[in-house]
């Protein structure tokens, strides 16, 4: 996709960013104990908000599109509501969707192309793969974990935007990482 992208300075925004189960959460909680701004990741959240009413799991990740969809307008209002002169870590952004789209064999929407031309970001950090765990909210295996991972890559490689590999380390250690590479 050729999509024309802001100067990644007109944010002050980072995005942390992997495959399922790549210790995003865990990195994401280190910083803000640190003092940092963070945002949460908003397809365990989509999850959790359709579980209160009642779905399974099963229920909810069924119509792909649909969770796509709400996935994907959670993070456009989270992203829209964000100040671009802070500085915050965001655990995945929009161009993820892009990779998820991909994965599902699901053709982009004019909803998420226009999101995705708007995105400014300053620096990518893509997590290194760890051993994949299973929880109540993914249905992805560890092959699904390196397609999706892949697609990452080539989704914020494709759009231009800075990345920086984060190796797996302990927690501690990758968030030191990440702050060495800002």
């Amino acid at each position: 996709m050729n999509s024309k992208i802001k100067n990644s300075k007109e944010t002050k925004w980072y995005v942390i960013t992997g495959g399922p189960s790549t210790g995003k959460t865990t990195t994401i909680d280190l910083l803000q104990k640190q003092g940092y701004q963070t945002t949460i990741e908003h397809a365990r959240h989509y999850i959790d908000t359709m579980q209160n009413e009642g779905n399974s799991v099963e229920e909810i990740r069924r119509n792909k599109k649909k969770f796509q969809l709400g996935v994907l307008d959670m993070q456009i209002a989270q992203e829209g509501s964000l100040n671009k002169e802070d500085m915050v870590f965001l655990d995945r952004a929009i161009p993820d969707a892009m990779a998820y789209y991909q994965f599902l064999n699901l053709d982009y929407d004019e909803k998420l192309l226009n999101a995705v031309n708007g995105v400014s970001y300053k620096k990518i950090f893509i997590l290194d793969r760890l051993p994949f765990t299973k929880d109540y909210a993914r249905t992805e295996n560890e092959d699904d974990q390196k397609v999706i991972h892949q697609l990452l890559i080539e989704a914020y490689s494709n759009l231009g935007f800075p990345i920086v590999f984060v190796p797996v380390l302990p927690p501690a250690e990758r968030v030191q990482f990440i702050l060495n590479n800002l």
